[in-house]
């Protein structure tokens, strides 16, 4: 490892790997029928996969534990994700799981339909989580695809003083229940936070979030209306507002969110400056089609900060 590289901080990313067929088409379909797409994507992401792919991009380095099948598939992500600069050497090969895939839909305005397919065989056998294991590692940021090995993570990087990122999307909200007391910051997407509150007003739901966990960062994503959140210790609500695009791909956009986030915060970048940064960077990859691979670089996501 040479001198500069040396000097990046490093963040262990935990959760989801999946090899995603993308299809761009004009129009969402409706019904039964044959659509066929003008544009086609395969490329392995995930959430998890994803913010790992842009803390690479931000200038970090990136780790990756999830699992994949030992099939040709989880071979191809694998190699994919190895590819793109992350390190891959924690992944878990699940013997006799199918590795996950996803099928997704994206028309003209950005929006899309996900089908996934997760075996769960793939999450049967939990990888160790030791001080020594987390040693390297500057922060973590979890997902809730595999909540298990999600909360050891998260449990023993708080323990030794380390960022400890939850990336609170979808999921049973006693899943979300579980997982945000053993996190030090949690960024919550817009559908997850109103599970877990019942209200759809997002200015509203850091209040209630707050008042579950009072000592934690509390973050609610609401894509181009922009940011909210509160520190810990303090009931106030903060707000940040986004870059203006014309959305091309939102997938993926949330995950760069929470990628880039996690390495300012293992930087030592203040909460707004974060924020801010994380929202510009998630802005410009709805700009370009292909998931995680339109992610920018650090340097064109500073150069969009004077928005």
């Amino acid at each position: 490892m040479d001198d500069n590289a040396k000097h990046r901080k490093h963040v262990l990313c935990v959760g989801a790997a999946v090899l995603d067929t993308l299809f761009r088409v004009h129009d969402m379909p409706t019904g039964q029928g044959k659509v066929l797409p003008y544009e086609m994507v395969q490329v392995a992401e995930g959430m998890a996969s994803s913010a790992a792919y842009a803390v690479h991009r931000m200038g970090g380095r990136a780790s990756l534990w999830g699992a994949v099948g030992d099939d040709e598939t989880g071979s191809r992500i694998l190699r994919d994700l190895s590819e793109s600069g992350i390190d891959t050497s924690g992944m878990t090969i699940a013997t006799g799981a199918r590795s996950a895939l996803s099928t997704i839909i994206i028309d003209d305005s950005g929006e899309r339909l996900i089908v996934p397919f997760y075996d769960h065989k793939l999450h049967e056998t939990k990888r160790s989580c030791t001080a020594e294991d987390l040693s390297p590692f500057d922060a973590v940021l979890v997902d809730v695809r595999w909540p298990d090995l999600a909360l050891d993570v998260l449990t023993l990087a708080r323990s030794l003083g380390k960022p400890a990122i939850l990336d609170g999307d979808v999921a049973p909200v006693e899943t979300l229940e579980r997982l945000a007391p053993a996190a030090t910051h949690i960024i919550f997407s817009e559908p997850a936070a109103e599970r877990l509150t019942g209200t759809a007003d997002v200015p509203t739901m850091l209040p209630i979030l707050h008042a579950r966990y009072p000592q934690t960062f509390i973050a609610v994503t609401a894509g181009p209306a922009g940011c909210y959140w509160t520190e810990p210790g303090s009931p106030d609500v903060y707000f940040q507002s986004t870059l203006k695009v014309v959305a091309v791909d939102t997938l993926a956009a949330g995950d760069v969110f929470h990628g880039t986030f996690a390495l300012a915060i293992a930087e030592g970048m203040a909460s707004r400056t974060a924020i801010q940064l994380s929202s510009v960077a998630a802005a410009l990859k709805c700009q370009v089609f292909g998931g995680r691979t339109g992610t920018p670089t650090r340097a064109e996501a500073e150069a969009a900060l004077s928005f």
